[in-house]
């Protein structure tokens, strides 16, 4: 008989566990399928391309952020990264797949970027991988790539790592455009016996389901990304929200 339930994280890998694997790739397991996914660069995906998030852009054109120390996290092959590094910041990319950190690292060697990258599981690393204090935590697409029960996870990261008055700038699904719209509850209610829930290729979110969850957090911006022409030097996609939230300068807890 198991009964080995005695943390909030043995909860959540149980809650892990219902879900098929196609579903599960924000963790370790979930790396064979990134892998697979980042291993033929020549596909149409539009964030292949060497370009950073023109919310990011825009962000530190408008002075919102500032340079400092900032984690990329689920760095994909480095575009973000690779712009915070050319502004001055000293920057950590984390990311699951070790194929997409490897193409980072030869686009950081090419453009002489000074980049500390690490491949694994954020929520699993620890303090020598990610220590911390940032004062910038840029996501582009890994938020919406979570199961309901992990924003607790990742809430807890924000919380350990982001400064006292640094920033979150977050690009994830919107409703309406792309990703599942499905309550978080029904996730864990299988039609069938032998049913195990997916996540329909990610969650969408609306500005005020982001509110709800940031709670701890000060909105600064969110807004529908900028549709960006192929000749743009920005990633742009309509189907995006992006969102920049600031922790108070007290350090108020974000959970």
């Amino acid at each position: 008989m198991d009964r080995d339930i005695r943390t909030v994280e043995d909860v959540l890998r149980l809650l892990d566990g219902l879900f098929t694997p196609e579903a599960d790739r924000w963790t370790a397991s979930g790396a064979t399928w990134w892998d697979g996914f980042y291993a033929d660069r020549s596909k149409e995906v539009p964030f292949f391309v060497a370009k950073p998030d023109e919310s990011l852009v825009s962000y530190l054109d408008r002075g919102l952020i500032t340079p400092g120390r900032a984690l990329d996290l689920g760095c994909g092959p480095g575009r973000n990264a690779l712009h915070l590094a050319s502004l001055g910041f000293r920057v950590d990319a984390v990311d699951l797949s070790a194929t997409a950190v490897d193409w980072a690292r030869e686009r950081a060697q090419e453009a002489g970027a000074d980049i500390r990258f690490r491949h694994g599981d954020a929520f699993a690393l620890g303090p020598a991988e990610l220590g911390g204090p940032y004062d910038l935590i840029q996501d582009s697409g890994c938020f919406h790539h979570l199961p309901p029960h992990r924003r607790v996870s990742y809430l807890a990261l924000v919380d350990r790592v982001l400064a006292p008055g640094g920033h979150l700038a977050l690009t994830c699904f919107a409703a309406g455009e792309m990703g599942s719209e499905l309550p978080d509850a029904a996730f864990y209610r299988p039609s069938g016996p032998a049913e195990r829930p997916g996540l329909h290729g990610g969650l969408a979110y609306t500005p005020e389901s982001l509110r709800r969850i940031f709670a701890g957090l000060t909105e600064i911006e969110a807004r529908r990304m900028t549709d960006e022409p192929p000749e743009s030097p920005r990633f742009g996609e309509p189907f995006l929200w992006t969102a920049l939230f600031r922790r108070p300068a007290s350090g108020g807890t974000v959970i």
